[in-house]
Parts: structure tokens; C-alpha cells; sequence
């Protein structure tokens, strides 16, 4: 799709959620790129201003940068109702991922991965696609992750928040389209993100994306079909994981991979 399309279907601004830094600022990047203006909504308020900052000056685009956690929806959806502009594309990509053992993780944790991976993106998609039906138009795309795709050991919280913005986004995109909103849902694998990167001391796994990749690859697909999965290693993973594989045999393989992860 043309940048003028783009920005006709999904325009005037796009609300990017946890657009400050990583994945969620390749998003912002590559929707200013189109000439669609931004709302980008994240908890940390310098990186917010200095990625608002640099888009405005790279792109010419407005950017309204919003302090805000996404565990706390009602102060989220206060500060987002307040806006008087039409927002035609909304982008949850912020996450919370609890590591380790179940039985080590706290409450506090999981509550909050609930909160962040599950309420915040399904209670803001309610609010932003309401509009967007009565215009006829729009977008969403929500985050999700390869380790959705079956149980994960040592990500079981994360893995099944995961999982469930993939069934949300599939039965949104069959009920949305008919109404010129489309949906997609962008199952990754792991991505050159800074959190990452902290966190992955030796080579990064086979099929590690940089997060340009990843956002320019959604953002791209949108409009065309309910899930896309970045890069042709993951896209085979993905294939062999769910498709030939038992799903006893996938948790395996996933413990393999998750299981030292602490």
C-alpha cells in the first residue's frame, strides 16, 4: 500500500502503545514515514519526549507523546478519551513478560501481565474501534509472539497472554472487515530490541529480527490477512511447531529453548 493509501485507510493520527523505544518506536517510525501523525503512549517520559522529539523533526509528522502505564487502564483511557483528533490506527505493543517458574512468580507479576498483555489491549482496541466503525475505516495491530503458539516453560504467563491477543485479533478481523476495519494480528519471534538485547547474553536465537524489520513487515501486511509472522525462519518454526508437531512435542522444544531462562 502507497503512503497516501496508507494514510487515507489509516489516518489522520495512529496511537502507538509503547512507542518510546524498541519495537514500539520502529512502529511510530515507520507510520510517520507514511505521513500518518502519531499519539504515542509510554511510561517512561524522557525516552517519550526524545522519541516524539526526533519524529517530529525526521518526518514533519505532529506527535503527541502521553506519560501513561498501560497496567492502569483507567488513567489510559482518561488521558486517551481527552484527545479531540481522529486517531484510524491503533498499535498495542507494549508487554510485560514475568520469567522464570510459575511457582516463583508473584502475584504483583502476574497481575500485571493480565493487565498490560490482556485488559489494556483488549479494553483499548473497544474504545478505538468504536469510532473507526461509524467512519467506515481504520486499522489495528496487536503484538503477540511465537511463544503464544503453545505452552512456553518458564514464560507460561506471557506465553498465554499471548495466545490470547491471537484469538482476538482472528475473530476481530472476520467481525471488523465487513465494517472497513481491519485487524492483524504480528506473531514474532525474537527481536533486536534493547530489552533484548540486556537480557540475551550470548548469540541471539536463530530467526532474530531487527525491529524495523518486524514493524515494516506488520504494518505492510495489515489489510491483507488476520496474522503475519516476520521472517522466513520463524514463518517455518511457526509451521512446524503448530502444524506437524504433537502439541506435547512443541512444549518440549519450547523447554528446550525457554527452559534455562530465570
Amino acid at each position: 500500500m502507497k503512503a497516501a493509501q496508507f494514510k487515507e485507510k489509516y489516518g489522520p493520527y495512529a496511537l502507538v502503545a509503547g512507542g518510546s523505544i524498541g519495537l514500539g518506536a520502529a512502529f511510530a517510525e515507520g507510520i510517520a514515514r507514511r505521513g500518518v501523525n502519531l499519539v504515542l503512549l509510554a511510561r517512561n517520559e524522557e525516552r517519550l519526549k526524545a522519541t516524539a522529539a526526533r519524529l517530529r523533526e525526521a518526518y514533519g509528522v505532529e506527535v503527541v507523546a502521553i506519560v501513561a502505564d498501560m497496567a492502569d487502564f483507567d488513567v489510559v483511557k482518561k488521558r486517551v478519551s481527552a484527545l479531540t483528533i481522529e486517531i484510524g490506527l491503533l498499535v498495542y505493543d507494549a508487554a510485560f513478560a514475568p520469567i522464570g517458574l510459575f511457582e516463583d512468580t508473584s502475584e504483583d507479576d502476574l497481575a500485571r501481565a493480565a493487565a498490560v498483555n490482556v485488559k489494556a489491549p483488549l479494553l483499548l482496541t473497544k474504545l478505538l474501534t468504536a469510532p473507526m466503525i461509524e467512519r467506515g475505516r481504520g486499522g489495528v495491530v496487536l503484538m503477540s509472539s511465537l511463544a503464544g503458539a503453545q505452552g512456553s516453560p518458564n514464560l507460561a504467563a506471557y506465553a498465554a497472554t499471548k495466545a490470547f491477543n491471537v484469538i482476538l485479533a482472528e475473530g476481530l478481523w472476520k467481525e471488523l472487515r465487513p465494517r472497513g476495519v481491519n485487524v492483524l494480528v504480528c506473531q514474532a519471534g525474537a527481536i533486536l530490541t534493547p530489552g533484548y538485547q540486556a537480557a540475551e547474553k550470548a548469540k541471539p536465537a536463530p530467526g532474530t529480527l531487527p525491529a524495523s524489520v518486524v514493524a515494516e513487515t506488520a504494518l505492510n501486511a495489515l489489510g491483507r490477512g488476520p496474522i503475519v509472522v516476520p521472517g522466513a525462519t520463524n514463518k517455518i518454526g511457526r509451521f512446524v511447531m503448530t502444524r506437524l508437531l504433537s502439541r506435547k512435542a512443541a512444549i518440549g522444544v519450547m523447554a528446550q529453548n525457554t527452559g534455562g531462562l530465570s
